[in-house]
């Protein structure tokens, strides 16, 4: 039977989120404070209700900071952002568990609300088959537009992303899905997998807590 390993990225397989950094290499710390702002109060919103609330001042944002950049710039500097951020701040107890599913031959993916972008680069890196993450729209002149082409990669879009990549696969009948998670935005992704853990460090005050915990993963 098939077995597919989806990892999160942030605060999953590295430390800590990415956006922001990813953003600050890109623009520059002055220009994130800037565009952050007049969007503190939708930012602040989201970060505590999550939802569209979320989305939406993510989007405007990126909107803000990355509209009318060359996108093949963006992924030159993206690339070379994204290794550094991986070797300075991979957690290795989980990039173990990834190596350790390769290493039975299981598929794996990672899954993230980050960018397309540089979740490829990361995915790549782990020699992982595949890559699920936002993306960001083009337009005709090769530009970011600073908008997601269809959804932010969080809740169930991401259970719904990861369906729609096993189904690309054309496996012979129904993987396996272990899932790896440490947040909120992790709960539909760990929900639809057979074998769910939670990788997050803050135990039984996390919102994954009802999730078996890394350490019980070597049992499974």
């Amino acid at each position: 039977m098939p077995v597919v390993a989806a990892f999160d990225l942030d605060g999953s397989l590295t430390e800590g989120g990415s956006v922001w950094r990813w953003l600050r290499y890109l623009a520059g710390t002055g220009a994130v404070l800037r565009a952050a702002i007049p969007l503190s109060i939708p930012l602040m919103i989201g970060a505590l209700r999550s939802g569209q609330w979320a989305d939406h001042a993510k989007e405007r944002l990126f909107g803000t900071l990355l509209i009318g950049r060359d996108i093949d710039e963006v992924l030159d500097e993206s690339r070379t952002f994204a290794l550094a951020h991986l070797e300075r701040r991979g957690r290795a107890k989980v990039l173990d568990r990834l190596a350790w599913h390769k290493g039975e031959g299981h598929d794996v993916v990672v899954v993230s609300a980050s960018p397309q972008i540089y979740v490829d680069v990361i995915a790549e890196a782990l020699g992982a088959q595949g890559a699920i993450g936002t993306r960001l729209a083009v337009d005709p002149l090769n530009q970011l537009t600073g908008s997601f082409l269809g959804r932010n990669c969080r809740g169930s879009e991401k259970m719904r992303r990861l369906n729609e990549w096993i189904e690309q696969r054309h496996y012979d009948e129904p993987p396996i899905i272990y899932a790896y998670g440490n947040s909120r935005g992790d709960r539909r992704l760990l929900k639809g997998a057979t074998h769910p853990y939670d990788v997050g460090k803050l135990g039984r005050f996390g919102s994954l807590r009802r999730y078996p915990r890394l350490r019980a993963a070597s049992d499974a």
